[in-house]
């Protein structure tokens, strides 16, 4: 475990939080921050926000915690709508079938959100909740000391250094924070070479829509006739030869012909990418006061759309913890939990994604395991298996009390409640980005005083379910603000989790 940090330092800073990286994982950690009321500084190398064909899908998990920190519309959920779900088609290894489902009550289970739109959105709540954002400052060097972190930077007006007490090292695949402090890593090597443009097919009848396998490898292409396409060429044949090499509109063409086995007329590219299936997880999201997050945390292939998702669980996870440890209202070794819980989160969506890839290598040899896994993924329970690892609605953090309920570290779906107020759900409820104690059995009354030493933090809200609803396992639960339950009445002592949480009784 690390050293338990004081944050009751008085040496002065320039912000609680420097958030390196000003992508969507970066401002989001910075629009979460600032609802807090910590004062919170991003540093982005970009001095605008960059339009380019990067991740736009948003799955199951990562659309419920958005919501239910109001960063998404999220409908009303409704006891008519309990015994229903909301499904969408996806694909598995390129191969279609798969259906990602999510209770009726909430939000659809993917949501298409391009990644810039995002990235501008949580910007604009950010500076809005008091935020700095510096764009066009690069950071340079970092420093750590016994209670704070110093950052330099180069920016337009020319160096910068900013004092903070924690920094967010949000900085993409290539981080300089990372690569500052020398984060260890686990990595596997790059064993194929993918190519990527956004061109115009001035013949778009003579490509294949969406994920197409050959004996030479795969396109996937995303058609528009009347705009430009995206066009991704993957070859299995080993990785490139040279990663950092402008990618040219006749290489591109050349790949997608040799693939496909007949022309691909493109023109007029706007953007071009290369990448590869090289992965890696950083051994430990955290040294000191420093933590990674998103990219600069794990990368692999983009196959199923989980980067994204990924990284803004992350951050959704790490920002209301960093902001109750500056508070003073963190149990210890709080920080340390962020680690814990997301880094085995990216290792399953590394292996996922490497099973993945081995399924769609144009091997003769593969397709009766490819045929075994098409029919798999024609039973409902395989389905849904897969479907929850992809979403990432399979995701149970470790439980930190010795006599936990079974319910600990599961992610608690949206109840249709009715309190004194009226008709609410638990996403409202977790609007305000505080912990909440629901409160929906005749015990209430000794749950509540077991918690009033813990007024300070916590929302206790004592409400029931509508007549003839299916029972709950407890009568109690303490969600934690990001949605996961951090107790229940099946459980141990609801105060030994209050202390683990956030700290001693006021």
């Amino acid at each position: 475990m690390h050293r338990p940090l004081d944050d009751s330092a008085t040496a002065p800073v320039d912000a609680h939080v420097v958030v390196v990286g000003g992508g969507p994982v970066g401002m989001l950690v910075a629009a979460e921050l600032g609802h807090h009321g910590v004062s919170t500084v991003v540093l982005e190398a970009n001095p605008e926000t960059v339009d380019q064909p990067k991740a736009g899908t948003l799955h199951a998990r990562t659309v419920q915690g958005l919501a239910r920190r109001g960063h998404l519309r999220a409908h009303p959920a409704t006891e008519e709508r309990l015994a229903r779900q909301s499904a969408d088609g996806f694909h598995f290894a390129g191969m279609p079938g798969l259906v990602i489902t999510a209770p009726a009550t909430e939000p659809g289970p993917v949501v298409g959100r391009s990644q810039a739109d995002l990235e501008r959105d949580f910007e604009r709540r950010a500076r809005e909740r008091g935020v700095t954002v510096l764009r066009g400052h690069r950071v340079t060097d970092l420093v750590q000391g016994p209670d704070s972190v110093e950052v330099t930077a180069d920016g337009p007006q020319g160096v910068r250094r900013l004092t903070a007490r924690y920094v967010v090292g949000a900085d993409g695949a290539r981080s300089t924070v990372r690569e500052l402090l020398g984060f260890a890593s686990d990595t596997h090597p790059a064993t194929v070479s993918a190519l990527l443009g956004l061109v115009r097919l001035t013949d778009p009848g003579s490509v294949p829509y969406g994920w197409h396998r050959t004996p030479r490898g795969w396109t996937v292409a995303g058609v528009n006739p009347y705009g430009h396409s995206r066009f991704i060429t993957i070859d299995f044949r080993g990785p490139h030869p040279d990663r950092h090499s402008p990618l040219t509109l006749e290489e591109l063409r050349a790949e997608g012909e040799r693939i496909l086995g007949r022309p691909v007329p493109m023109a007029d590219p706007v953007f071009f990418s290369r990448f590869s299936d090289f992965a890696r997880v950083v051994c430990d999201y955290r040294q000191g006061r420093v933590f990674l997050a998103g990219d600069a945390a794990h990368v692999h292939f983009p196959v199923g759309g989980q980067g994204l998702n990924l990284g803004l669980q992350d951050a959704l996870n790490l920002s209301w913890k960093l902001a109750h440890t500056l508070a003073g209202t963190a149990g210890k070794d709080l920080l340390d939990t962020y680690d814990a819980e997301r880094r085995p989160a990216a290792r399953r969506v590394v292996d996922n994604t490497r099973a993945q890839l081995a399924l769609m290598r144009p091997d003769p040899g593969l397709d009766p395991l490819r045929e075994l896994v098409a029919e798999l993924l024609g039973l409902d329970e395989a389905n849904a298996h897969l479907g929850n690892m992809i979403s990432a609605q399979d995701t149970v953090y470790p439980a930190r009390t010795a006599d936990a309920s079974r319910w600990e570290g599961h992610f608690l779906p949206n109840l249709p409640l009715t309190t004194d107020d009226g008709p609410t759900d638990v996403t409202r409820l977790l609007l305000d980005g505080r912990p909440v104690l629901l409160l929906l059995g005749s015990d209430g009354a000794t749950h509540a005083e077991q918690a009033e030493g813990w007024s300070h933090v916590l929302r206790t809200v004592r409400a029931v379910r509508a007549a003839g609803a299916r029972p709950l396992p407890w009568d109690a639960v303490l969600l934690r603000p990001d949605g996961y339950v951090a107790w229940a009445s099946d459980g141990g002592p609801l105060t030994g989790t209050l202390r683990e949480w956030f700290g001693e009784p006021r």
